[in-house]
């Protein structure tokens, strides 16, 4: 179609609500931008294509998205597309790990100025971390701050039980990503990521592990990509060079912890007695998801003996359950 024709497909379907064929149409117009090198235009485009729209009562009028890829063995979707309205103040990380995070956001943004000098900005980032110290987290508030979706790869459909039917749903994820502008989220990497000298791995794996390398070596598209892991020690040596980052998410310090804790307690009023700097000093070696956990059951504490007032003991007591909680989980008991 022509430049004109195209414009005139939109309104037309725009106004008989053929959702398909309006989708159709803006795709074809984003592809005619690209193939004139209009990357800002198409990019710019193709966000306002795919970010969420508002309708009524909260829905999307168009069926922005391509079908999602589906297991053949079980029919069971292979990732899932998410919306986030995450507030990027509210990651609270060591400053070292949020300025990352904010140069892979500004070379992205400025990726068109970087190509005029023959550079390309970082797409493939590694998160390693212990768990609950912010690596999804991060994921979701730069998809906020970038107003495009997520899509999130389940590996749990992914390893298919016939060994041989993995690649493909691994085809079929990296297809899809390529048909579009994302933020990836491959969590738990290290169930494909695993390194291939394991003895203890069948060959198959092995296979699929060189299938994943290759795939990510090719991939093409304007997607940010994201592998996020809490057991780094165990990935393959040719992985790490695949990845244009590597973030590491440390456990939160004393300063940062008390920033956490008054952070998720600010909903209630503080007793004068409680002592959040005695809370922060108590809580070494905890992730943030950890001080979360402690402060919203602090706060239920109070609320369900109605009381608009925290007290110590609200504080006190939900970190002495959490503690207990650990030593079941460490089988201490």
């Amino acid at each position: 179609m022509t430049h004109s024709e195209l414009i005139k497909q939109l309104f037309l379907s725009f106004h008989s609500k053929d959702d398909d064929a309006f989708m159709q149409a803006a795709r074809a117009y984003i592809e005619r931008e690209k193939r004139k090198k209009h990357t800002i235009v198409a990019k710019d485009l193709e966000k306002a294509l795919y970010q969420t729209g508002s309708v009524s009562r909260g829905q999307k009028r168009f069926k922005s998205n391509p079908p999602i890829p589906r297991d053949t063995e079980k029919g069971f979707p292979l990732l899932e597309i998410q919306h986030f309205d995450v507030d990027f103040e509210a990651l609270l990380l060591a400053e070292r790990t949020k300025s990352q995070l904010e140069r892979i956001m500004l070379e992205f943004k400025d990726a068109d100025v970087l190509a005029t000098y023959n550079l390309e900005p970082k797409k493939k980032i590694l998160l390693c971390g212990k768990p609950g110290t912010g690596k999804t987290f991060s994921v979701q508030a730069i998809s906020s701050i970038l107003h495009i979706p997520v899509v999130y790869i389940r590996f749990d459909a992914i390893i298919s039980s016939y060994l041989g039917e993995t690649a493909g749903n691994l085809r079929k994820v990296f297809d899809f990503i390529e048909n579009g502008t994302w933020i990836v989220l491959f969590d738990e990497f290290d169930i494909i990521g695993k390194n291939r000298d394991d003895h203890h791995e069948h060959g198959e794996i092995k296979r699929v592990v060189n299938n994943f390398l290759q795939m990510l070596d090719n991939i093409k598209g304007d997607s940010l990509l994201f592998a996020a892991t809490n057991h780094q020690n165990i990935l393959d040596t040719a992985i790490w060079r695949r990845f244009d980052a590597v973030i590491d998410y440390e456990l939160p310090d004393e300063a940062t912890r008390q920033t956490l804790f008054e952070h998720y307690l600010k909903p209630l009023k503080r007793d004068k007695n409680l002592n959040i700097s005695q809370a922060a000093k108590q809580s070494n070696g905890l992730s943030p998801a950890d001080i979360k956990m402690i402060a919203i059951e602090a706060l239920k504490s109070a609320i369900i003996d109605h009381r608009d007032t925290l007290s110590a003991d609200d504080l006190e007591s939900a970190i002495v359950q959490f503690n207990r909680r650990e030593q079941v989980k460490r089988g201490n008991v």
